[in-house]
């Protein structure tokens, strides 16, 4: 059970109101993609979803024994692979996830399969006007330059395929080595850390193989360079076959 309710309004949140209408509107989205036992409805503050529980461990801590900032890191592939099949399976569906990171990558255990969460602020599902609000953004660690750009500029945009596959290497990165994919300070505010994003330039990674390769590959600058999140899986499954 998820309930949404306004959160304080402050100068990095001045559109405080989303936050009670994401329950609702993940509801819809979780509906049009096939979850036909989520509910969803109003109360007092806001909205409020029922959705199933998914059993699972997070990227995030699920790579935590393999995670170094010394040296290469060489996490098992498996995780990597459920959760590349998972998000070109949305994509295929046409649906931008647009909050790609670890904590959103669920996965099993043998065999691992992976569940993608939190998809209220997806778009590609036709979602009631009462339910919907702008996307401004996500967590920024995992933003895309062209998203971060578009929010400093225009103070709202769209998630797309290709931002979904920049915030899939960016998490990637952080769970393998434990460092953000671009460096700013810890107490920097959004701008700043967006300002950050947009200049473009990357850490090295320090990820061995494939998966290494398949991460910068992932965090190209431009959007039309990144691979879809198909091909990274095809290859992927190629190197664990």
């Amino acid at each position: 059970m998820k309930l949404g309710y306004p959160i304080e309004a402050s100068p990095e949140w001045a559109a405080a109101e989303w936050t009670a209408l994401a329950p609702a509107r993940e509801g819809v989205i979780l509906r049009d993609l096939g979850s036909a036992i989520t509910i969803y409805g109003q109360w007092e503050h806001g909205t409020w979803n029922a959705q199933p529980w998914h059993a699972g461990t997070d990227l995030q801590q699920l790579w935590a024994p393999h995670r170094t900032r010394e040296g290469v890191s060489r996490p098992p592939l498996a995780g990597a692979l459920a959760g590349a099949r998972a998000l070109a399976d949305l994509h295929d569906m046409g649906v931008a996830h647009g909050d790609i990171q670890p904590a959103h990558i669920l996965v099993t255990a043998e065999p691992a399969r992976a569940v993608l969460i939190d998809l209220a602020l997806a778009r590609g599902v036709e979602v009631p006007q009462r339910f919907d609000f702008p996307y401004r953004g996500c967590l920024v660690h995992y933003e895309a330059p062209e998203i971060s750009r578009s929010v400093l500029g225009e103070g709202e945009t769209a998630p797309t395929r290709e931002s979904d596959v920049y915030g899939f290497g960016a998490s990637l990165f952080m769970a393998a080595t434990g460092w953000r994919h671009v460096e700013y300070p810890d107490d920097g505010s959004r701008a700043e850390q967006r300002r950050a994003i947009v200049g473009g330039a990357h850490r090295p990674v320090n990820v061995g193989g494939v998966l290494g390769r398949l991460i910068n590959d992932m965090l190209e600058y431009g959007p039309h360079n990144r691979p879809t999140m198909r091909e990274i899986y095809k290859t992927l499954q190629a190197e664990a076959a």
